[in-house]
């Protein structure tokens, strides 16, 4: 395992490659088909692309967003693919920034809007059914390598997953990882008011008596998958050796936000946290800092701040002391591109 944690960030990244900033990104929105869900879902690409008019894609009163080229040609070659996950509640809008890094970087970017969990389409039933968010990306993998315009430019052997929170437990999951519905359940109950998830369960009404045990720890690894990233990721608790068995953890990268108090408890795979990290001791772990659990969110504008707290929202553009948001995003563009090695052509 290495662990690099950046606390004196400003020095740290004054030495650290930075992931250069190439040609805008094409970009596709298509609704595709999800039997599983019976009913369609959003789904974006993102890839390297040279040509045609830019607009701005994913911005709000809040968030910054960034130039795509819409619905043009693919530039020529194969390239590595990499599917992306959302966290609960968020979309693919809040990933663009690292979608855009890593389209930049030479790879076609793949993601979807959960259905039953972002912000437009919620259902307290099954959003927590983690298993078929496993599901919504192999729909997607298998749309683009059926897409005429897209699976001529994919490189098959140079498939990758990466996920951000309960979205960097999808990218486990597919990876291989297994979870446990007991041990959560226990954990929950032991961890009270620290930990969001659990008080997101409890909010959102979740049952655990009611959930399928069989389908919470059952094994969803899709062996097209060849390296995976994981920023932040949920419902690693309570985990054991069986539950990794078929992970492997050489082509494991786990990202960290935050040190101390600035880290998310249901998040931190540390040993002061989950101990997720014993468990995979072949897996490269990185940790950045100052920083925290949201600033993996889109750059936000000057009144963003201020806009979500007349709103009693999350204070998700509220970084710790010292934190430059840009730089953060940069060194996770930079390690996952370079974990991928997706600039090796």
């Amino acid at each position: 395992m290495k662990l690099t944690t950046l606390l004196a960030f400003s020095v740290s990244l004054a030495f650290a490659p930075v992931a250069q900033a190439g040609q805008a990104p094409g970009l596709m929105e298509r609704n595709i088909d999800a039997p599983h869900h019976g009913r369609a879902m959003p789904l974006a690409v993102w890839y390297p692309a040279t040509q045609g008019p830019t607009e701005i894609f994913a911005e709000n009163a809040v968030f910054q967003g960034g130039d795509v080229h819409r619905d043009v040609q693919p530039s020529p070659g194969k390239h590595p693919l990499v599917l992306l996950s959302h966290g609960m509640g968020g979309s693919y809008l809040s990933l663009n920034w690292l979608a855009s890094g890593l389209a930049e970087s030479g790879a076609i970017v793949v993601s979807v809007n959960h259905p039953n969990g972002w912000f437009r389409d919620r259902d307290p039933k099954t959003m927590f059914n983690h298993w078929t968010r496993v599901q919504d990306l192999q729909t997607a993998l298998d749309h683009v390598l059926a897409d005429k315009t897209l699976s001529g430019v994919v490189d098959n052997d140079r498939i990758y997953a990466a996920g951000f929170s309960f979205g960097g437990w999808t990218a486990l999951s597919i990876g291989g990882a297994t979870a446990d519905l007991n041990g959560n359940t226990a954990y929950c109950k032991a961890a009270g008011e620290r930990s969001h998830n659990c008080t997101d369960l409890e909010h959102f009404g979740f049952d655990s008596a009611g959930t399928d045990p069989a389908r919470w720890s059952a094994s969803y690894k899709d062996r097209r998958i060849k390296a995976i990233a994981a920023i932040e990721p949920g419902l690693t608790w309570s985990m054991g050796e069986k539950d990794v068995r078929d992970l492997d953890q050489e082509k494991l990268l786990v990202i960290g936000l935050g040190a101390g108090a600035d880290r998310m408890y249901p998040t931190d795979t540390s040993a002061t946290g989950s101990g997720f990290e014993a468990l995979v001791p072949k897996a490269h772990i990185e940790v950045i800092a100052p920083a925290m659990h949201f600033t993996a969110m889109p750059l936000c504008k000057p009144d963003g701040a201020a806009i979500l707290a007349d709103e009693k929202d999350d204070p998700v553009c509220t970084d710790p002391k010292g934190t430059d948001r840009k730089l953060v995003h940069d060194r996770i563009i930079t390690l996952i591109s370079s974990h991928f090695q997706l600039e090796q052509d």
